[in-house]
């Protein structure tokens, strides 16, 4: 049950971390805003739209934000506390820290199902606020010539020339490897294929079909239109348009690391960049669990003490952040070992912490 104690607490609490989360990016956001308003200036933006597609920016930035502010209202309110003595005061009553430090560990599991929801609504207003400022990238690209993409079940295509505006593609050659008589090779050649967007596939023109069990046995046949099972790839997915990962959400970045990787690409970074998308949010739970017990190794520093507790530790985060993400990225460690390493660090540092913590 919810005590005196446990409000009295969380009001200090929620006060400083809803100060914290949404007064940062409003500043961050002024700051962007007087850096490049003379950049929007002369592209004809009005301030009003500026001041608009700016707003759109601060889901982006809250999610970022959000362990800093679990941080600062974790450091803030157990500071304040120790300093006026009042946790002496709960444990003489027979109130423990790891007991007092309950209702906190809550609220950031809280805070990190808002950070997940946040992070997939983030996306499309970031795309929006691109819109207003005339930033978004935007492709005239509509053709795609000379390249291969890794299809499932083991089938590759090869395709000359792909127009998604028509809906069409030319000079198909689709393989799969077999390894004999029970799995033998297939291979699918076309002069051209147009996608029929009802029924969701690709239909051959002028096509060879061939089945090739070994070597010295080819089956052949011809075929004037073809359709082939598990070519159902859109020409849209086919072209993979590049996207940054602020503007997909969870899902999407996922569907579009997988076509990023069967058309040849590397999605390392992507796969980070994913990973993270779980990670931040989830770091609100840690940075409490890490943040409590280091106040409590100098309980009577006062706010600019805190300050520098809070500020230093987020330096030292977003560092290591910056430093597993370029090893992801750079294929020393899997992609989602990278996101979760800052996280596996603070953890362990503040379960460490919180052990030596007199109770």
């Amino acid at each position: 049950m919810m005590r005196v104690l446990d409000k009295y607490l969380l009001r200090q609490w929620i006060k400083i971390f809803g100060f914290t989360a949404l007064g940062f990016p409003l500043i961050v956001i002024l700051i962007e805003v007087t850096d490049d308003l003379d950049v929007h200036m002369a592209r004809g933006l009005d301030p009003a739209t500026v001041a608009v597609a700016y707003l759109f920016s601060l889901p982006d930035k809250v999610f970022l934000i959000l362990p800093a502010a679990v941080l600062f209202a974790t450091v803030f309110s157990f500071g304040s506390m120790a300093k006026h003595s009042e946790i002496v005061a709960a444990k003489a009553s027979g109130q423990s820290f790891h007991r007092l430090l309950l209702p906190v560990l809550l609220v950031s599991v809280g805070a990190t199902a808002l950070g997940i929801g946040i992070g997939e609504a983030a996306p499309p207003a970031t795309r929006r606020q691109l819109e207003l400022l005339g930033e978004l990238r935007t492709y005239s690209q509509t053709a795609r010539t000379n390249f291969v993409y890794r299809a499932e079940e083991g089938w590759t295509y090869t395709i000359r020339e792909l127009n998604a505006f028509e809906q069409r593609a030319r000079h198909i050659v689709m393989e799969r490897e077999g390894t004999g008589y029970e799995y033998p090779t297939l291979a699918i050649q076309a002069a051209q294929a147009e996608f029929d967007t009802t029924s969701s596939r690709w239909t051959l023109a002028n096509a060879r079909f061939r089945i090739v069990p070994s070597v010295a046995n080819v089956i052949t046949f011809a075929a004037d239109s073809l359709w082939v099972r598990h070519f159902g790839e859109t020409p849209e997915e086919l072209l993979v348009e590049e996207k940054r990962p602020e503007e997909m959400r969870y899902a999407e970045l996922g569907r579009y690391i997988d076509s990023l990787e069967r058309s040849g690409g590397d999605g390392r970074q992507l796969r980070v960049g994913q990973a993270l998308k779980i990670a931040v949010p989830f770091t609100c739970v840690i940075i409490a669990l890490f943040g409590a017990p280091m106040v409590m190794a100098a309980p009577r520093a006062g706010g600019t003490i805190g300050i520098a507790i809070s500020l230093g530790t987020t330096i030292v985060f977003l560092t290591l952040i910056q430093l597993s993400r370029a090893i992801g990225q750079g294929g020393l460690i899997p992609p989602t070992v990278a996101a979760w390493l800052p996280n596996a660090a603070f953890g362990l540092t503040g379960l460490i912490l919180l052990r030596n913590v007199r109770t």
